[in-house]
Parts: C-alpha cells; sequence; structure tokens
C-alpha cells in the first residue's frame, strides 16, 4: 500500500530550471535522483518511509508528486509544499542580492550572467550534512561515487525501484566499518556516527531548525564534533537551511574561480578569499554559488 500527496507552485518569472536538474545530475548513473527533460524523480526517506519525489518543472509552475511506500494516514500537501519550496530556493530573496551589487565591479557582471541565480537545497539537511562531510577535500567525482555507495549500503529502495537517501537512523545503523568499506576514512566515518546519533538524541533537532533555523546555534553544535570544520558547517547553512551568509572561502573551487574571475595568474588563498567575500555580507555563500556556477558542468 502507498500514499500519493501532490501540489503545484508557482514559479517566478526567469527561473532557471537548468540549475536544480543540473545539481541533481551530478551521479551519472542515477541511482537516487533520475532526470529526464525538465523531470526529477529523487528518492529519499519521508518519516522513515521510502519515498519518490516526482517534480516536474513546466512554465511557470512545479508538479510536485511525493510517493511515499505505506499509507500515512495524514495530509503532508503542506509539509511537501515547504519542503519542495526550499528545494527550489524560492525562499532565498535573491532580487534584493542583485540590485545590491549589480553595479560592482567584479561581481556585477557575472550576476548579469546568472540573472537568478538560487542554491539548490537538498530535502533535507541532514542530506546534505551527509554530502558536506563525503566532500571534504576530495573531488566532486570521488564524493558522488562514496556518496553512491553509502546508498547502496543502507539499501533503502522505493516501491518505483529507485534508491532512496537514507536518514540518520538507516546510517547510525550500518555501523563505522561498513562506511570504510563504501569509502570513509576513519575520520569522516566517525563524524557521520557521531551525528547520526545527535540527531537521534535530538541534540542536533534538524527537523526543528528547517523552518526557523537558528544559524549561530546549529554553528556552536556541529563545530563541538570532531571532523567537522567551518566549511562543512557554511556548506551544510547553505545547502540544507538556505542560509545564504557562510564564507565559503575554504572550497577549493571558490578560490579557483575567484582566481579566473579577477583574471589572477597566481592561486588566491583563503585569507584572501575571506576578506574579498566579506564585503557581500549577508550574502557571501551565495556570491560562491556564482562563483560555482561558472563551472556549470560541475552542477554547482
Amino acid at each position: 500500500m502507498s500514499s500519493v500527496t501532490a501540489c503545484c507552485i508557482e514559479l517566478p518569472e526567469g527561473f532557471r530550471q537548468g540549475d536544480l536538474l543540473a545539481f541533481h545530475r551530478r551521479d551519472a548513473q542515477q541511482l537516487s535522483e533520475l532526470v529526464d527533460g525538465d523531470s526529477l524523480s529523487k528518492g529519499l526517506s519521508w518519516d522513515g518511509q521510502p519515498a519518490c519525489l516526482t517534480l516536474r518543472l513546466k512554465r511557470g509552475r512545479a508538479e510536485a508528486s511525493l510517493a511515499v511506500d505505506g499509507a500515512s494516514g495524514r495530509d503532508d500537501s503542506k509539509q511537501l509544499e515547504r519542503m519542495v519550496r526550499r528545494m527550489l530556493g524560492l525562499t532565498q530573496q535573491v532580487e534584493d542580492f542583485e540590485r545590491m551589487f549589480c553595479d560592482h565591479p567584479e561581481i556585477g557582471p557575472l550576476l548579469a550572467r546568472n540573472k537568478g541565480l538560487r542554491v539548490s537545497l537538498t530535502p533535507t539537511p541532514f542530506e546534505a550534512l551527509a554530502w558536506a562531510i563525503v566532500g571534504q577535500m576530495i573531488s566532486v567525482s570521488a564524493a558522488v561515487s562514496i556518496r553512491r555507495r553509502l546508498i547502496q549500503a543502507a539499501g533503502v529502495r522505493h516501491a518505483s525501484g529507485i534508491w532512496c537517501f537514507p536518514d540518520a537512523g538507516k546510517v547510525a545503523a550500518l555501523g563505522k566499518d561498513t562506511l570504510l568499506a563504501a569509502g570513509f576514512s576513519r575520520t569522516k566515518a566517525h563524524s557521520l556516527v557521531t551525528l547520526c546519533g545527535l540527531v537521534a538524541d535530538e541534540a542536533l533537532p534538524l527537523g526543528a531548525w528547517i523552518d526557523s533555523p537558528v544559524e549561530d546555534e546549529i554553528r556552536e553544535r556541529l563545530l563541538a564534533v570532531h571532523g567537522i570544520g567551518p566549511w562543512t558547517v557554511n556548506y551544510v547553512l547553505l545547502r540544507g537551511f538556505g542560509l545564504l551568509d557562510g564564507s565559503l572561502h575554504g572550497d577549493v573551487a571558490v578560490r579557483r574561480n575567484l582566481q579566473a574571475l579577477l583574471g589572477r595568474a597566481g592561486k588566491i588563498g583563503e585569507n584572501e578569499t575571506k576578506k574579498w567575500l566579506a564585503q557581500f555580507s549577508p550574502w557571501r555563500a551565495l556570491v560562491a554559488a556564482h562563483l560555482w556556477a561558472m563551472n556549470k558542468a560541475d552542477g554547482y
């Protein structure tokens, strides 16, 4: 038995649906995200049950449906709509940012080319957290491969056949040895298992933070975990909660693309990148997204 919930969301004029689809197309094997034309199917966990989210992006609107294995017995339409709006970046006031910096000598031309750029979010903060840990200090392609093996190790599949990104409980049940076999380093495996325990104990109330995230509290609690540094925290704040002011000066792609933007021959270090990004607060992470978008093939 399964339950299906649906909603329709109006999209702003000029919505950049290609950005969203590219973000979910990073894994060429399309194990848990299937992009077909203007549609996305994504496997996820919904209240502990395997689910498949389908997004059909049409001119001016997004049609979303969520098929959950097992009857929920309640109306999930409002929860679904909130999740999809976050995933689409519709909670981000990017127009204000563009008006403020459209004439900036360095970032202005980039904003003109990327008008309307929004940051695509993961369905849940936990997925962003897990991805951030996987992606520490390795290439995107390597991170995608480890993420895929994590999903397969968890073994959660929807009735449609799509694999589902596991929730914290499923990941905790895998244990460190399984994570090591999936390609995690010992430090990353320890960090992820520790975080899963904190989520289970509600010491990290990720769900409660979704609609009203307290940035300082989230930052403090994550940084208290061994193996979690500023880059990981700022990535989670951005991809998991849609908070746009984390300074991603530690990101290799941000520094590399800033070097290209400024036309510099030598590499730009973290300190200089941090200083340059500071002028754009409270939009520093959104500036980083514009720099990521200079490499569109990476599905920023």
